[in-house]
């Protein structure tokens, strides 16, 4: 089968999106399909995997997306011989799936990767929310029932569609990543990263839509009865500034460190000396960093929102807290001094964990595109 997955950026930019891109593509690969993926610049940008297909675009500011300025001979040429186009973003690349799709009679997949309501708020502050909201309402129904199928990681995002007034058919599938590099890190992060007590990690976008200044502050707060607790981030984004000097004011620069971007290669190491993960975030689908920190065997305190909720069993694989600072602290607090708790949740996360194996969700993947073609064969 010839597969084109179709997203709006890619390497060398790391997020969920394109991490769950890469991570779907390899998986198929590896199980005898020839996968392409098409996406707009970083034309100098030499990647180190075969059929990545890129065009020309604007840059969007520095969040590494672009805005397309049409498709390079070499896409043209390649998107008609398809079997199934996948789009990843519903703005540049969905429509354009939807495009090639109809005109080559290509069946056209799309999978809703971001809560874009809660996006909105924060990188669009400007607009109402009621108006915002309103543009879903119009935009989601018209695109998707222009697609063959639309995937959404998890019941919250799966909600979220039907709740902007989408028709078309939903299914709910699951991210899923490589689970032998957490089971059993290549190499673990330098070992004198803290020189002593235990060690609290985020990975991820160091973003305003994670909600890491509230994280700050709960540590803050607690940091007496935490003891000798360490909070390690990890991941690049416009916000370390911010929150180094944060840290800094609320008296915990000593003990919170933000090690920067990483390979992706590198991140099973960190969570290998780590004791458990925590991730204050409301704005997510359905995140591999969670999903990686249960492979770890890492315990997880996260809120208890709309697909941290679906990953985290409170009291089995992790703690679920309000966005209340109290209770979040008192929660952190007991994660980190309660030795039992922490080797009982331990246990449940490595056992949730192998739920997510990018081989089982691909495979399920494949049985969709299939079922999507033999529809479009029969007529």
């Amino acid at each position: 089968m010839r597969i084109g997955l179709l997203t709006d950026a890619y390497k060398p930019v790391l997020n969920g999106v394109t991490l769950s891109v890469s991570l779907l593509k390899k998986a198929l690969e590896d199980q005898g399909h020839e996968v392409f993926v098409f996406t707009f610049g970083y034309l100098d940008y030499e990647d180190d995997e075969e059929r990545v297909i890129r065009s020309r675009g604007i840059p969007i500011s520095d969040t590494g997306y672009y805005i397309g300025l049409g498709l390079s001979p070499q896409a043209r040429k390649l998107y008609k011989t398809m079997d199934v186009l996948h789009a990843h973003h519903p703005f540049i690349s969905g429509p354009i799936a939807v495009s090639c799709g109809r005109r080559y009679d290509i069946p056209v997949v799309f999978t809703s990767h971001t809560r874009y309501d809660i996006y909105a708020r924060y990188y669009l502050p400007f607009v109402p929310d009621s108006l915002s909201r309103l543009f879903f309402k119009i935009y989601f129904p018209l695109f998707t029932s222009r697609c063959d199928l639309v995937i959404a990681p998890s019941r919250g995002i799966y909600d979220l569609l039907r709740s902007f007034g989408v028709k078309a058919r939903v299914e709910i599938i699951h991210n899923g990543i490589d689970l032998e590099p957490f089971l059993s890190p290549p190499k673990k992060a330098k070992p004198d990263l803290v020189e002593d007590g235990k060690v609290l990690i985020f990975v991820g976008r160091i973003a305003k839509e994670k909600n890491l200044r509230f994280l700050l502050r709960a540590f803050a707060s607690f940091k007496s009865e935490l003891g000798r607790v360490h909070l390690i981030f990890v991941g690049g984004g416009n916000e370390i500034s911010e929150l180094k000097v944060l840290s800094r004011k609320l008296g915990i620069g000593g003990r919170v460190h933000f090690i920067g971007r990483v390979q992706y290669e590198e991140v099973p190491g960190y969570l290998a000396i780590a004791d458990a993960f925590v991730t204050p975030s409301t704005a997510e689908g359905h995140p591999l960093s969670v999903i990686e920190a249960l492979a770890s065997g890492l315990p997880v305190l996260g809120m208890d929102s709309s697909g941290i909720r679906e990953t985290i069993t409170h009291g089995f694989n992790g703690l679920l807290a309000t966005d209340d600072l109290e209770d979040f602290g008192r929660k952190m607090v007991r994660l980190m001094t309660d030795d039992a708790l922490r080797k009982k949740l331990s246990e449940g996360a490595k056992e949730s964990g192998r739920r997510y194996s990018i081989s089982r969700t691909s495979r399920r993947i494949l049985e969709c595109y299939r079922e999507l073609i033999e529809e479009r064969r029969s007529g």
